[in-house]
């Protein structure tokens, strides 16, 4: 559990939330509906993007079938990252920018799984985007590599510690038992 600002009150009255209450307000809720909702939302959002933007950008798609198949992780792969915008906002009460971070630890969705399944996601959605438009040289490729490392080294050097520091021993049990880059199994239960 997250610990409390001190602006925050914490006494059980003021925390506990009447039965009643949550029946009445089920959109309050994280369940399988709504994230089948945000996937098959974000799902829709990317796909429409991706056959609008690439050609837009002069991209063009070499006509081998194959390729295509390659629509599907990516289109995927910006679902998982706007489905992980969603949960910051609704669980976390913030955003993915560092100047107006969440106010709580994130550990629903595809967070159980992953520790950074947003930067997942969007590796994937990218790896995808590359397979059916791009061509591989060398300048592009050392480009992704080092943003790949840029952004391992900004969440090792400072999301993680900003992280341990907001939320202590929370922060650290979901480290022990969730990978920072490979997503496991099946998903943690605290």
């Amino acid at each position: 559990m997250a610990k409390h600002s001190p602006q925050e009150h914490t006494s059980n009255e003021e925390l506990s939330v009447p039965e009643s209450a949550s029946a009445q307000a089920p959109e309050n809720r994280t369940g399988p509906l709504s994230t089948i909702t945000s996937l098959m939302v974000g799902t829709a959002f990317f796909a429409l993007w991706f056959w609008l933007l690439p050609p837009a950008l002069g991209f063009r798609a070499i006509p081998a079938g194959w390729r295509w198949i390659a629509a599907l992780p990516s289109v995927l792969g910006f679902a998982v990252a706007l489905r992980c915008v969603w949960d910051f906002g609704r669980t976390g009460h913030g955003t993915p920018v560092p100047i107006a971070p969440p106010k709580k630890l994130v550990l629903v969705g595809f967070y159980r799984y992953v520790r950074n399944p947003m930067y997942v996601g969007f590796f994937a959605g990218w790896i995808g985007l590359w397979l059916v438009f791009g061509r591989a040289n060398f300048a592009v490729i050392a480009s992704a590599v080092a943003v790949v490392l840029g952004i391992h080294l900004f969440v090792v050097f400072y999301e993680e510690p900003t992280l341990r520091r907001l939320f202590g021993a929370d922060y650290e049990e979901y480290c022990r038992n969730v990978s920072r880059w490979v997503p496991r199994v099946s998903a943690w239960k605290r």
